[in-house]
């Protein structure tokens, strides 16, 4: 019960940075030139969606190690020895995509 409400409020929220973006782009006269600005919106939404998915990523590894740490305290130093190295790795791959969608905006 508790994910499909969650689910539906991540719908919503999509659905209303949706429409906030693409109704004032068509808002203009057509007879003028618009720019096209895609490149820069598809970066935004490319590192908002990054760091989303980054915070997801530590919690459940922050969780995961915990968890495993209560369940057997005699291999916690193995356990946040591997969790800091997924940590790592995790967040070379996010600054890794940050840096692609920092360069599509300069592009834009």
């Amino acid at each position: 019960m508790h994910s499909m409400r969650m689910l539906s409020n991540w719908l919503a929220a999509v659905f209303v940075m949706l429409f906030a973006v693409t109704v004032p782009a068509f808002a203009q006269a057509p007879a003028q030139a618009m720019p096209f600005y895609g490149p820069a919106i598809a970066a935004g939404l490319g590192a908002g969606l990054t760091l989303l998915g980054a915070g997801w990523g530590f919690g459940r590894i922050g969780q995961a190690a915990l968890e495993n740490m209560a369940r057997q305290p005699e291999v916690a130093g193995r356990v946040q020895t591997a969790m800091l190295i997924i940590a790592a790795l995790l967040e070379g791959a996010t600054f890794f995509s940050l840096i692609v969608c920092i360069v599509m905006a300069v592009k834009a």
